[in-house]
């Protein structure tokens, strides 16, 4: 059908918006990286704008030599990928149980998962009991506290849901138990599932800041945004630095490379499960 003037008006007048908009979402990131990329001479004099100037990346060779930053990305990286992997374990198990209607008391333990998601114990309090339990200054305090998320558990039960029972009562029939079922049936027909709330936790624990504040106080427990936060706030903060080079670099350069160091990894990883976004978050969303 051939589009009415007021139509391709309309759809021109939505691309510009829409271009806009995102053209203003993208200027900070370019910006960023255009001055990790700048000589300090042009940075010092707020030359740099969208383009590098005097372009240079011995800023980004003085933050892979600086070995607090190797020692905070590398334990970013093992606990957003064992902490995600974790998660994964967990929100299966705890959907699949909530998902089976002849559980006793179900819709009462979901209501509990609902309740904390409105209302917590408190920092004073969870902190206590973390150092109860003896998870201060622990490895496991960056992973546990967010393998649970009441969110995500009713996002896959409902996908659990949405699968045929069918499946179940067939397997069943042949003599198999709620683990083979689940691991065997279930999980490979909810990979879209898996994967959009993967990339939740992974996000989630690439982003992990509070925690580490809060519970940790040892440098090698230092994750990557914590890093980043003191190298925002005192370049002094930095650990084992290549004084010499400093000297030659202004210290906006040094945070701007580490901001876009610190956001690729995990801006890799969603092209891989975008495909699996929009179907994942509609099945587990709606059910019929």
């Amino acid at each position: 059908m051939k589009r009415t003037q007021g139509e391709n008006v309309f759809n021109v007048f939505n691309i510009c918006l829409l271009g806009l908009l995102g053209f203003s979402c993208l200027m900070p990131f370019v910006h960023i990286f255009a001055k990790s990329m700048s000589s300090e001479i042009y940075v010092l004099a707020k030359e740099v704008v969208f383009f590098p100037r005097g372009f240079t990346i011995n800023a980004y060779r003085f933050i892979i030599i600086n070995r607090q930053f190797r020692m905070s990305f590398n334990l970013t990286v093992s606990i957003t990928l064992l902490g995600t992997a974790v998660a994964l374990l967990t929100t299966s198990l705890t959907a699949y149980v909530l998902s089976r209607k002849q559980l006793p008391g179900g819709m009462i333990i979901a209501l509990l998962y609902i309740f904390t998601m409105f209302f917590g114990g408190g920092m004073i309090a969870t902190y206590i009991l973390y150092k109860q339990i003896g998870l201060i200054d622990n490895y496991w305090v960056l992973i546990f506290p967010a393998c649970i998320n009441p969110f995500n558990i009713i996002l896959m039960r409902n996908f659990f849901e949405s699968i045929s029972p069918s499946l179940e009562e067939s397997a069943k029939i042949d003599g198999a138990s709620h683990f083979r079922i689940l691991f065997k049936i279930i999980i490979p027909l909810s990979k879209a599932a898996l994967a959009t709330i993967g990339l939740f936790f992974a996000v989630t624990y690439w982003n992990s800041f509070f925690g580490a504040l809060m519970y940790t106080t040892k440098r090698e427990l230092m994750t990557i945004q914590l890093y980043l936060r003191n190298m925002l706030t005192a370049i002094d903060n930095l650990m084992d630095t290549n004084s010499e080079m400093l000297d030659t670099l202004a210290t906006e350069t040094v945070r701007a490379a580490t901001i876009i160091a610190a956001m690729i990894p995990i801006l890799l990883v969603y092209p891989f499960v975008q495909k699996y976004f929009v179907k994942g978050i509609m099945i587990g969303a709606i059910k019929e």
